[in-house]
This record gives C-alpha cells, sequence and structure tokens, in this order.
C-alpha cells in the first residue's frame, strides 16, 4: 500500500512538473512574440523618420536591417519553442493518463478492501444473530 502510495505522489510530482514545463515554454514563446512585436514597431519607426522603407536602397538604415534580423532570430526561436511546446503537451497529456491509471487502480483497491471489510463485518453480525435466536430458541 505505501509503495502505491509513493507512486501515486511520484505521478503527481511528474504531471507537475510537465505542466510547469508547459507553462514556461508557453511564457517563453508569448515573451519572445513580445518582443519581435516591438522590434517591428522599432522598424516602422525608423523608416518613418528616415523616410525610406526599401529594404535594398543604399541608405536604409542600419538599426533596421540588425533589427530585422534579431525580429527574425526572435520569430524562428518561437517556432522552434512551438515544436517543444507541442511535445512537452503531449508528454503532460501522458503523465495525466499514467497518474489516472494508478489512481484508479488504488481506488478499486480500496472499494475491494472496503467490500472485504463489510462482508466479514456482515459475517460476525450474522454469527451473533445466530447465537442470539439459538440461545431464545
Amino acid at each position: 500500500m505505501k509503495s502505491r502510495n509513493s507512486l501515486i505522489r511520484l505521478k503527481r510530482f511528474q504531471v507537475d512538473e510537465k505542466r510547469r514545463q508547459v507553462t514556461q515554454i508557453e511564457m517563453m514563446i508569448a515573451e519572445f512574440e513580445r518582443m519581435a512585436s516591438e522590434l517591428d514597431d522599432q522598424i516602422l519607426a525608423e523608416q518613418k523618420r528616415v523616410g525610406i522603407t526599401d529594404v535594398t536602397h543604399f541608405a536604409y538604415p542600419t538599426f533596421a536591417k540588425a533589427a530585422m534580423q534579431r525580429r527574425d532570430n526572435l520569430l524562428v526561436s518561437a517556432g522552434d519553442l512551438k515544436g517543444q511546446l507541442d511535445a512537452a503537451r503531449a508528454a503532460l497529456s501522458e503523465a495525466v493518463e499514467d497518474m489516472k491509471k494508478v489512481e484508479l487502480i488504488e481506488e478499486r483497491d480500496q472499494m475491494r478492501d472496503r467490500v472485504t471489510a463489510d462482508a466479514i463485518e456482515q459475517d460476525q453480525m450474522d454469527e451473533v444473530a445466530s447465537r442470539l435466536a439459538f440461545r431464545t430458541a
């Protein structure tokens, strides 16, 4: 029984850890996308300030080119993280299923133990009742 309780605690810990991983990846993706959006705003502001929107123009601002590269790198990283997020969600789902299986087994065993205990108690009560009936007869 103790080993099963330990197993249940382990499975719950694993589920919690997987949930933390999923949350952390989601937060990183959101942060990368926010930073990319800020870079977009900075690029547009620089283009507006200079008056050149053509990236191939010889006088296109170096800052805007560098910001575009950083933005693109952030979006690529966010895309990579989305793949990791899918894998982390799948691992979380699997961990939840494993935990539920162990919990159901434990619940089933507890129910069986209760039924057995109830049957023993009923047998004892029947024995007492038959002794009382035998004495009064």
